[in-house]
C-alpha cells in the first residue's frame, strides 16, 4: 500500500513552491520591491493553504490522488511536456519585463487580471468540491467506482478545471503587468486544449454515463462557444 503524503508535508511543499515561484519572479526583476508580485504569491499562498486544510478533512482521498498522479497514457504525458514547455517560462518572464520594462499594462487592466485570476482559482476550489474522482492524471478510477459528476461547474462545461485553470494562467500574466508571457502561455493553452480533446475522447469510450451527459452538457471547455 503507498505511503501517503501527510497535511504537513502537503503545506510544506505549497510554501517551498511559494518560495520558488518568489524568486523565479524577483530574481529576474532585480528587486523585491514589486507590489504586484508580492500580491499574487498572498493571493497563491492563501488559495493553496485552504485547499490543503479544506480537502485534508473533507475529502482526503482526493487529495492524495492529486498529490501522487500515475500517468499511465503516453498521449498524456506527452501532452503535460507540451503544456510545461509553455507554462514554465510563463512564472519568469514577467520578472525580465519588470526590470527592463518590455511592455506596458495600465493598472486598471492588472486589477482586472487580479479579479479574473482570482476567479479562476474559486473555479478550481468549487471543481475539487464537486469531483471526488479528480486527478493531474487522465484515467478511469474504477477502484474508487468511478462515476459522471454533472453538478456543479459540471452543469456548464464538462471540463471546468481547465477553464478555471486558462482564467487563472491568461489573467496572471495581465496581473503582473505582463504580455510577452502571453507568447508561452498560448502554447500551454494549447497544449491543455489537445488534452480536453483526448480526455473527453476517452472519456465517452470507457466512462459509463458519460455519453448521456455530453449529449445534455454539450461545451467541452468555453461556456456557449465550445
Amino acid at each position: 500500500m503507498p505511503k501517503k503524503i501527510t497535511k504537513s508535508s502537503l503545506l510544506v511543499a505549497v510554501y517551498l513552491f511559494t518560495i520558488f515561484l518568489g524568486l523565479g519572479l524577483f530574481l529576474p526583476a532585480g528587486t523585491f520591491f514589486w507590489l504586484e508580485a508580492w500580491i499574487y504569491l498572498i493571493i497563491f499562498t492563501v488559495f493553496f493553504t485552504a485547499v490543503v486544510l479544506y480537502f485534508s478533512k473533507h475529502d482526503p482521498e482526493m487529495l492524495q490522488k492529486r498529490a501522487k498522479p500515475k500517468f499511465k497514457e503516453k498521449w498524456d504525458k506527452i501532452v503535460m511536456l507540451l503544456m510545461g514547455f509553455g507554462f514554465f517560462p510563463t512564472f519568469i518572464i514577467p520578472g525580465f519585463e519588470k526590470k527592463y520594462n518590455w511592455s506596458y499594462v495600465p493598472f486598471w487592466v492588472e486589477i482586472i487580471g487580479f479579479v479574473v485570476l482570482s476567479l479562476g482559482l474559486i473555479i478550481i476550489f468549487l471543481v475539487m468540491k464537486e469531483n471526488t474522482f479528480l486527478s493531474k492524471a487522465v484515467e478511469i478510477q474504477k477502484d474508487r467506482g468511478h462515476t459522471v459528476i454533472t453538478t456543479g461547474p459540471y452543469r456548464i462545461v464538462r471540463h471546468p478545471m481547465y477553464l478555471g485553470f486558462i482564467l487563472f494562467i491568461v489573467f496572471y500574466c495581465l496581473a503582473l503587468g505582463s504580455l510577452y508571457s502571453l507568447i508561452p502561455t498560448t502554447l500551454g493553452v494549447i497544449g491543455l486544449v489537445i488534452r480536453t480533446i483526448l480526455e473527453d475522447k476517452k472519456l465517452h469510450m470507457e466512462l459509463d454515463g458519460y455519453q448521456e451527459y455530453a449529449q445534455k452538457t454539450k461545451k467541452k471547455l468555453i461556456p456557449l462557444i465550445w
